[in-house]
């Protein structure tokens, strides 16, 4: 992923000292898309966010994006959608929202303009907050997964395969995400075996065509119990679901994808977000804060780069609508 840390602080005042009319918070499909709209509409926009691109800069491979019918590299497609951002005149904060909070109300019963607050201080008014902060990998929770990531323990193919060429690793799912990255770990040498909960797989029927014709050997209906290793994996203990049987399995790699988990702490205590951590939104992508909208993975929606780049567009254009009967019409730009 593309990341350039903090900015100084006279950076900072150039976008503090103004409000905007939105502010979106992360930079992947949704939120470039939430700023393409937005600029075009000609609304003072911003983007604050960690990194470029989120998950899909880190995907090996995209083969059900219109436009690439032989398929783009995630890193490609947040490089050009950064790159027609860019052109807007839309800049990008490199920082991490720590909370959102509404500000002041303009008018009885109107929307409040909202405070957005950085790990490195800076607080950002807006009239608008459109959220596409996603949601990250879903753990294991197991014993030394903690202690070993970033020594074995990985969640992204892409980055860290290259480090396992020639050595054995296991991979952890069984959707479509674990199926293409053991299928990329095979394709650049690593050996690759494939560990599923289920006696089958959830991924899309073309995928399991593919994984079967790679022949990456798979353990079925059984579950990583722990992670072992003193400073690198060493190897996984492992339990059948079924028999019971508990076995080890020498590795030296462990790569995780078993789903996500929305990236929203920083926002439940404004009551917008559900059981789960997603947030709930209408077909305007608003959410149970007026003037507070939110589009893709953190709407717990088909978790796919074309519903992201869909509802991003519809947030912008929500954002437009509220601005222009709230704010427009009581006079204040």
């Amino acid at each position: 992923m593309f990341s350039l840390g903090g900015f100084s602080r006279s950076a900072q005042e150039k976008y503090t000292k103004d409000v905007w009319d939105t502010i979106i918070v992360g930079a992947g499909p949704a939120g470039f898309t939430a700023a393409i709209y937005a600029a075009r509409f000609g609304l003072r926009t911003i983007i604050i966010s960690k990194d470029i691109g989120g998950n899909m800069a880190i995907t090996d491979l995209i083969e059900n994006y219109p436009g690439f019918p032989e398929g783009v590299s995630g890193s490609k497609l947040a490089s050009l959608m950064h790159e027609q951002v860019r052109k807007l005149n839309v800049d990008i904060i490199f920082d991490e929202v720590t909370r959102v909070e509404p500000a002041e109300c303009a008018y009885y019963e109107g929307p409040c303009k909202f405070i957005v607050k950085t790990r490195n201080g800076g607080e950002y008014k807006s009239k608008t907050v459109i959220l596409t902060v996603g949601a990250a990998p879903r753990k294991l929770h197991v014993p030394g997964e903690e202690e070993l990531t970033g020594r074995g323990v990985s969640y992204c193919a892409t980055c860290d395969g290259p480090l396992f060429k020639g050595k054995n690793v296991i991979v952890v799912g069984g959707g479509n995400t674990a199926l293409q990255e053991a299928i990329y770990l095979k394709s650049i040498g690593v050996n690759v075996t494939l560990v599923h909960r289920r006696d089958t797989f959830r991924a899309d029927k073309i995928l399991q065509e593919r994984f079967a014709k790679a022949g990456i050997p798979t353990i079925l209906n059984t579950v990583v119990t722990e992670i072992k290793g003193s400073s690198k994996v060493e190897a996984v203990k492992l339990k059948n679901r079924v028999t019971g049987e508990e076995t080890e399995l020498k590795v030296d790699g462990v790569f995780i994808f078993i789903g996500y988990e929305p990236k929203t702490d920083f926002v439940k205590h404004l009551g917008i977000t559900d059981e789960y951590g997603y947030i709930p939104v209408d077909m305007h992508m608003r959410t149970r804060v007026r003037g507070i909208f939110a589009a893709g993975d953190i709407t717990n929606v088909f978790k796919q780069i074309a519903v992201a780049v869909g509802q991003g567009a519809v947030a912008a254009k929500s954002a437009k609508e509220l601005i222009e009967e709230w704010w427009s019409k009581n006079g204040e730009s």
